[in-house]
């Protein structure tokens, strides 16, 4: 499976809980934190949910 690196750039403050969780359950706490995933369509489907707060590349 290919690599991406998820990248925390905005922050959550004033957004929905659900957005708030799935941050958390991609690992991402901190501004500027990276995390790598696999490329798989559940991590996808996360990250297209908080595509807004989040920058991400394949490594």
């Amino acid at each position: 499976m290919a690599k991406i690196k998820v990248t925390k750039v905005r922050s959550a403050i004033n957004r929905p809980k659900d957005q708030k969780r799935t941050l958390e359950a991609l690992g991402l706490r901190k501004m500027g934190q990276v995390k790598e995933h696999e490329n798989t369509p559940n991590i996808l489907g996360m990250i297209n949910k908080v595509s807004h707060l989040v920058s991400v590349e394949e490594a």
